[in-house]
């Protein structure tokens, strides 16, 4: 990544993750609200949905191309993205594997590694920091490569997924989501200014260089020769965590340490509207793909 961004990455969550940890929890991502979003439930149940869901499609969509269809303690798992963690424990402690999950905060690295030992899975679960575009793992590492809330980051799409691709086995799978915009392929209308407009407000409040659509993730996948290719719009499904994040954000322990974080985190909570309102006008979407590394 160009160093102004990932700096202004990596103080972001360096500063914000305590206090989201207080707040949300261990996962720090979308939850899952049922197909049309229509289902109520406590947020952090939420988040764990979300990952079983993402797991059950991926499974479904693959079929026997799933690389953790029959796991083995030899397979690896990469977790693209970790934040505290959350992610990397859980898929470590359901599939019985080691995993392994990186991120540019070296304050989120340190708290996974704490929370593995807790958790007495420090021998299953590792931690670096580490930038997605350039990751320091030998070709064909994993077996099965998570990323969920990361591709929003990245500043070249196209090399993301190269390195997915890069360090993933033959027979491997990759599962992405992702934060996208609206598609504009094939007749489709382009973005219009107010449109743009917005979108630029969300990138400069959650030091985001761009979105892209679900269809332009697909055909860079497509060109880099991942098979068994497989897309979704999750939006309705996880549209109403806004909602519910905008609320535990009013509670008044949230509201101190907001202001105690400092001017980013302030911004990032006052901002919140963008998303749900993103998310209600259609611009925003969740973008959910999964394919495998063509088995030689």
């Amino acid at each position: 990544m160009t160093s102004s961004l990932s700096d202004r990455i990596r103080q972001f969550y360096d500063t914000s993750s305590d206090l989201w940890e207080q707040v949300w929890g261990e996962h720090m991502h979308h939850g899952y609200y049922g197909p049309e979003g229509d289902r109520r439930k406590e947020r952090r149940q939420a988040q764990i949905d979300l990952i079983e869901e993402l797991l059950h499609w991926t499974s479904t969509s693959l079929g026997e191309n799933f690389s953790l269809s029959a796991p083995r303690p030899s397979q690896q798992i990469l977790d693209i993205g970790c934040g505290i963690g959350g992610s990397t424990l859980y898929l470590a402690r359901k599939f019985a594997t080691k995993a392994i999950g990186i991120t540019l905060s070296p304050v989120q690295a340190n708290r996974a590694s704490d929370r593995a030992v807790e958790a007495q899975m420090g021998s299953d679960a590792g931690f670096l920091v580490a930038d997605a575009l350039n990751m320091p793992f030998a070709d064909e590492s994993f077996d099965f490569i998570w990323s969920l809330e990361s591709g929003e980051h990245m500043p070249d799409k196209v090399q993301f997924l190269r390195e997915c691709h890069r360090v993933l086995k033959p027979g491997g799978t990759l599962m992405l989501a992702t934060w996208c915009h609206r598609p504009t392929d094939e007749g489709l209308e382009p973005l219009t200014a107010r449109e743009q407009q917005h979108l630029a407000d969300i990138y400069r409040v959650y030091h985001l260089p761009y979105v892209i659509s679900l269809p332009e993730y697909e055909a860079i996948a497509r060109e880099l020769k991942f098979q068994n290719l497989h897309t979704a719009d999750w939006s309705g499904a996880v549209a109403p965590f806004w909602d519910d994040v905008i609320e535990s954000a009013l509670n008044p322990a949230a509201v101190l340490g907001v202001l105690m974080a400092g001017w980013d985190t302030i911004q990032g909570a006052l901002s919140m509207g963008l998303m749900r309102d993103g998310y209600a006008s259609g611009l925003i979407r969740f973008g959910v793909l999964c394919g495998t590394k063509c088995d030689r």
